[in-house]
């Protein structure tokens, strides 16, 4: 009997235990007015119930953290307020920019995170810094992996800070509007980060394991609504554009003037989706892509920049692998390859997407796009379809279809028929367990063009069991010979992967050390068509400590093994002997890295790294510099430097790649960012310098210069300049 009497009383206790830990505050329902000023001095604050009681993220995840949060919610009809107030140790505040949409990482700030849709899946943030800087981004994928956040979504709402002695407050107005939510909804949940340098700690309303990201959605509170919530009424917004445009080719010695018009639209259907139009977009305001260095003999991926392929860009551009095979890869659409070979522009007349929530378990994405004929260049009009479904299975995780078509519809003599169409369908089931224990993905796709093969399928696991010390997983991936996707990034054919790994982790959380980490991962990669025969592997021995003062050091043993199925110079000189195919090569370097403490004014990063390649040897040298002078300017830059030494009559090389990086924030509405990039491997030094003011939310003044150099003979390739003016109406 006292057995069972103490069974109980343990048991009590644990659920009592489950309850507080599960934390909710309910967000009252207000007629007041507020004047969102920063000043929390509107009498509804007095009486408002918050999200408090914040617990450590680092360099502890199992106490209190030192400064208090304190986050207050009011809601009316239209308007979701929040009072927030945060303890400091003082006005010492890291802010390198005063530009909108900046990174939480190594800067004090605030971030509020909502799932409106209860579901763990995607979730809507905004954060702000002691000096009212704000910042808006999506999250999908439930927050497991840095590609599941996107700051390049742009919405409407208010916010203002008052720094005091040892605290700042924010006051921001979300409006309802800018939000998706079910009819009549009764709750959200919600968490909060925040990053405080003065005390080097991050911390969380609702507590997040060390060993998951800071934003991850499996790790939530709940915000109660007093009165429910009525319809999710989001505004129409128009967003037309006007930019005047000169350039000229220096090469061919021709020069053009141009005035472009165009625009876009935003319209909301029901309660979670959103029908997103372009007509003749324009895109001349998107930052240049970084150059990268490769020698490799594969093709990079670079992320998506442009706005109208942003919002929901989860439901349609993560199926497959991202490293091997992306069925739609949304950076196709837009350029083209014209007679000679050569990648251009390829203009889009028109898009429409639909997107969005049908309803809790269901999430629907159609994309329609047409592109110009350029007759000249031999480059056919085309029509690009994208369709997405994906059905919510469990407690977040989820089963999603996938349709992508590129077709051409008129008939064109330089076209051949094995051109005219391609169309990819795939099923992807992502898997993410209630505490983000388990995550992974399986896919199958299967690809239908003219005269295609039988090997036309690609399918994959990927497999990983994330835990405090130790995790694991898998990743294999299988694309055909035949396999094609028009619409996406497949970086190689025939080939069957395995790339497993391990990890452990120690963590000491002292004065010095926060953990040291030993992980190992092989990959290999068989090619079904040479009789399955082992042609790539690389095997990564990596030992890491991450310090309490945010630096962290690197070492690494890599163990390479290419069997060059055709000749090959990784040098990417041009008319240089290449390297014999038909031939395997052994080769191995050494790997050290160093990044210091990302809250000082001067801080850097290097990297090291010898060893041989191939049949001759490598030394590269990569590092960074970022210097803050804050709020109004950051300056970096970056420094790669490869030595590759070849024996016989192989090429050797010296290749450079400096990136200087200059951004002024004149004001919280005015920016100047200039970016150089000098690459002796791809003969280009690229200027581009971009001012923007943003003279009313969300719309904006651009002035973009661009200009690029031959670097042997420094003479300019081409000149370009533009004035856009875009405005976001409401109606």
């Amino acid at each position: 009997m006292k057995f069972v009497f103490a069974s109980i009383a343990l048991l009590c206790s644990f659920l009592l235990l489950a309850q507080e830990e599960h934390k909710s505050f309910t967000v009252k329902y207000t007629q007041q007015s507020f004047s969102i000023d920063g000043i929390l001095d509107e009498e509804a604050w007095e009486t408002a119930d918050s999200a408090h009681d914040f617990m450590q993220y680092f360099p502890t995840d199992s106490v209190l953290a030192h400064q208090p949060t304190d986050i207050k919610m009011l809601v009316d009809d239209a308007t979701l307020y929040l009072g927030i107030t945060v303890y400091t140790s003082g006005k010492d505040y890291v802010i390198p920019s005063l530009q909108r949409d900046f990174r939480a990482g190594g800067n004090d700030n605030i971030s509020l995170m909502f799932d409106t849709f209860n579901d763990g899946t995607n979730a809507f943030l905004f954060g702000i810094n002691p000096l009212g800087v704000r910042r808006e981004a999506l999250i999908s994928n439930g927050g497991g992996d840095l590609g599941g956040f996107t700051t390049s979504w742009d919405i409407k709402w208010q916010g203002e800070t008052r720094i005091y002695e040892d605290h700042y407050t924010a006051e921001i107005a979300i409006p309802l509007t800018s939000l998706k939510f079910r009819d009549g909804e009764t709750k959200f949940r919600f968490n909060s980060y925040r990053f405080d340098m003065q005390d080097n700690e991050q911390s969380t309303w609702y507590p997040i394991p060390q060993n998951q990201l800071i934003f991850n959605l499996a790790f939530m509170g709940d915000m109660v609504f007093e009165k429910p919530l009525g319809r999710s009424r989001t505004p129409i917004a128009l967003i037309p554009y006007i930019n005047a445009q000169a350039n000229k080719d220096y090469v061919t010695d021709k020069s053009m003037r141009d005035m472009k018009v165009g625009g876009d639209a935003k319209i909301a259907v029901g309660g979670g989706m959103n029908l997103d139009l372009t007509l003749n977009p324009d895109f001349s305001n998107v930052e240049v892509d970084n150059i990268v260095v490769n020698l490799s003999r594969f093709e990079i991926s670079l992320p998506e920049r442009r706005q109208f392929f942003i919002d929901n860009s989860d439901l349609f551009g993560t199926f497959g692998d991202e490293r091997d095979m992306n069925p739609f890869f949304s950076r196709r659409i837009g350029i083209a390859t014209n007679k000679d070979g050569e990648t251009i522009e390829n203009p889009i007349i028109a898009g429409a997407r639909l997107s969005g929530k049908i309803n809790e378990d269901w999430r629907l994405g159609l994309m329609n796009i047409q592109t110009e004929e350029d007759v000249e260049n031999e480059i056919a009009s085309r029509n690009n379809t994208v369709i997405a479904l994906q059905k919510k299975m469990f407690s977040r995780s989820n089963l999603s279809f996938l349709f992508v078509n590129r077709e051409t519809f008129d008939s064109y003599d330089f076209l051949d028929p094995e051109e005219r169409y391609n169309r990819v369908v795939g099923l992807d089931y992502n898997l993410a367990s209630e505490d983000n224990t388990w995550v992974g993905k399986f896919f199958l796709h299967k690809a239908f063009a003219t005269n295609i093969g039988d090997e036309s399928y690609t399918g994959g696991i990927n497999l990983r069991h994330n835990s405090t010390n130790f995790s694991y997983g898998i990743r294999g991936n299988y694309v055909g010979d035949d396999f094609r996707s028009d619409l996406g990034f497949i970086r190689r054919t025939d080939i069957v992967s395995a790339r497993p790994f391990a990890e452990y982790t120690i963590w000491k959380r002292g004065e010095k050390i926060n953990n040291y980490s030993f992980r190992v991962n092989p990959n290999f990669i068989w090619r079904p068509t040479l009789d399955y025969q082992n042609t790539d592997y690389a095997i990564f021995s990596t030992f890491n400590v991450a310090f309490t003062n945010q630096a962290e050091f690197t070492a690494r043993l890599i163990n390479r093994y290419t069997f060059l199925t055709d000749p090959f110079d990784p040098t990417g000189t041009e008319g240089a002997e290449e390297l014999p195919g038909d031939v395997g090569y052994y080769y191995n370097s050494f790997q050290l890295q160093y990044r210091s403490d990302r809250r000082k004014i001067l801080s850097f990063e290097v990297r090291p790294d010898y060893g041989t390649f191939y049949n001759g040897t490598r030394l590269s040298l990569r590092g960074g510099l970022n210097l803050r002078l804050q709020p109004k300017m950051l300056f970096s830059v970056d420094v790669n430097y490869d030595r590759i030494d070849l024996p016989g009559n192989y090429p050797d090389a010296d290749i450079w790649l400096i990136v200087p990086r200059m951004n002024i924030t004149f004001s919280k509405s005015v920016f100047w960012s200039t970016l150089f990039q000098y690459s002796n491997q791809l003969d280009n030094l690229g200027i581009n310098s971009r001012l923007q003011w943003r003279f009313a939310p969300l719309s904006d003044l651009f002035l973009v210069y661009n200009d690029n150099y031959f670097v042997n003979a420094f003479e300019p390739k081409n000149r370009s300049i533009n004035l856009k003016v875009s405005y976001w109406l409401n109606i």
